[in-house]
């Protein structure tokens, strides 16, 4: 099998993904263990991962912008909720300015990954522009995100095909799509067509979202007066962490509302809406869901901006169901007709484990959802491998760099006593299991069997809870559940010996 990789480059560890999770990853290693090698493979052209990928109209992070940047690289520009293409730019000088660039192999798609018990080595296959490439390391991380970036998730629409005009999906937004002066049709009222719509509604004539049911959305400002204030505390440091805090207590306060007073948090909401939508509009009509708040997540808006195109009736939004498209546009089921040039389906994603990368263990497959998660980013009985998966209830990074730093501090621990393995194991003590994510959202109950199982008590336990996770780690025993152990010399072949110096001496095998 190995002919057809004749190239092959041996690294410490391997980081599947350049964006916010593989650039964390890369930072925090270097950080506290600078005698390790590490590569970052990107099956992409650019830094970024899912700010790259995603070139719809207003693109924007969902969360605050300050915990969705690095601790160790304060975001000094003023906004507090920011858009898509300036996070990308941010990560790519985060990477330039910490030296992480020079270590990315760009355009490279990952195919497989095989652990070797008897030399303790994953044997990563990949593609570079169609030529085979092999990646021998002995610790493997996956910031590939938890969703499909190849195929979003398409509900089939009767006659769809009759459709006239573009039928795009925002993950795969044409760069040449021009929506001036044309009638646009949104489905869809996830986060995705909720901050794409006031964008598109400033250009095109029309924008008309149809969805089936309500979401809650909550409103922020792009530029928060109390945060920049916080800002200018003196030292720089001190005002950038102090503007982290009000923004992490801020998002605690909202889901600990939400959860624990929901009818407060359904009339606050309601209120918000009633203040900027035109008098007489039918609120509980479009904007009062079925469910709870953070039974999903609360779609983000900016200063009201989505309420404001309704208001100018550049936007409008219908609630009801489609029956079928033809060629001008969609019938619904009650009747009303929605003419359309433009045809947008922002009807969610795919999830997907690992990249949807193929792993073994000695040639056997793993699949992920057989496997318990272990303190949220090892998998149970498989040596050497993080994933890394951010919260459903506030910003990615802030669990990101939990699970960099996890990482780091567990390299570390392996290469001072000399392990070249290590990994989490249930054995027989019996788990209960529970949902990974506990979130009512289509993406997750339309892949109930795709994540890792999540079992009740710790370090078993997926949580969503911030607070918890930072005194958690502050705490945490490394050894808990772990089996750690050394691979024999003597098991190696010669050949097998002189492709792995680098990472023996690294490692101390």
């Amino acid at each position: 099998m190995d002919q057809l990789y004749p190239e092959t480059e041996s690294t410490d560890v391997l980081i599947v993904g350049a964006g916010i999770s593989g650039i964390g990853a890369a930072y925090r290693i270097q950080e506290r263990n600078p005698q390790l090698t590490y590569t970052v493979l990107e099956r992409r052209s650019r830094i970024g991962g899912t700010w790259d990928l995603h070139r719809y109209p207003g693109i924007r992070s969902d969360s605050d912008i300050f915990t969705l940047s690095f601790p160790w690289e304060p975001w000094d520009r003023p906004e507090n909720v920011a858009d898509g293409e300036d996070i990308r730019q941010y990560l790519v000088d985060a990477a330039r300015k910490h030296g992480i660039d020079r270590h990315i192999h760009f355009d490279t798609r990952v195919l497989s990954a095989d652990w070797d018990s008897t030399a303790d080595v994953w044997t990563v296959r990949t593609e570079c522009n169609g030529v085979p490439r092999t990646y021998r390391t002995r610790f493997l991380f996956f910031g590939t995100g938890y969703y499909d970036y190849d195929n979003p998730y398409r509900p089939e629409f009767p006659c769809l095909e009759s459709f006239e005009g573009p039928v795009v999906h925002p993950q795969h937004w044409p760069e040449d799509l021009d929506c001036t002066g044309k009638k646009v049709a949104v489905i869809g009222s996830g986060a995705t067509a909720i901050s794409m719509i006031p964008a598109l509604a400033e250009s095109a004539e029309r924008v008309t979202m149809v969805q089936r049911s309500p979401t809650y959305l909550l409103s922020g400002q792009r530029i928060n007066p109390v945060v920049n204030l916080l800002r200018r505390v003196p030292p720089r440091k001190l005002g950038y962490r102090l503007a982290w805090l009000y923004n992490v207590l801020f998002i605690v306060a909202v889901y600990g509302v939400a959860r624990k007073a929901p009818r407060i948090s359904r009339r606050l909401i309601r209120a918000v809406a009633k203040h900027y939508l035109p008098e007489g509009y039918p609120v509980d009509t479009h904007f009062k869901p079925r469910y709870d708040p953070w039974d999903q997540r609360l779609c983000l808006i900016l200063s009201g901006d989505f309420y404001d195109a309704i208001a100018r009736g550049r936007a409008e939004v219908v609630t009801d169901e489609i029956d079928h498209i033809d060629a001008h546009g969609l019938v619904l089921k009650s009747g009303r007709r929605i003419d359309a040039d433009v045809l947008v389906t922002a009807t969610g994603l795919q999830l997907q484990a690992l990249g949807g990368i193929e792993i073994s263990i000695d040639g056997t497959e793993v699949k992920p959802a057989d496997r318990f998660v272990y303190k949220e980013h090892l998998l149970e009985d498989v040596p050497n491998l993080a994933w890394c998966v951010g919260y459903i209830n506030a910003s990615w990074t802030l669990r990101a760099d939990l699970t960099a730093r996890a990482v780091a501090k567990l390299l570390a621990h392996m290469d001072s006593h000399g392990y070249t393995h290590a990994y989490p194991h249930l054995g027989g003590v019996p788990m209960e299991e529970k949902p990974a994510w506990n979130i009512n959202a289509g993406y997750v109950h339309r892949a109930p069997h795709v994540l890792p199982k999540s079992g009740t008590h710790r370090p078993w336990n997926v949580r969503h809870n911030y607070v918890l996770d930072a005194v958690d780690q502050r705490f945490d025993r490394i050894d808990e559940s772990m089996v750690f152990g050394r691979v024999s010399p003597k098991l190696h072949s010669s050949s097998e010996m002189s492709s792995e110096d680098l990472l023996e001496r690294n490692f101390g095998a």
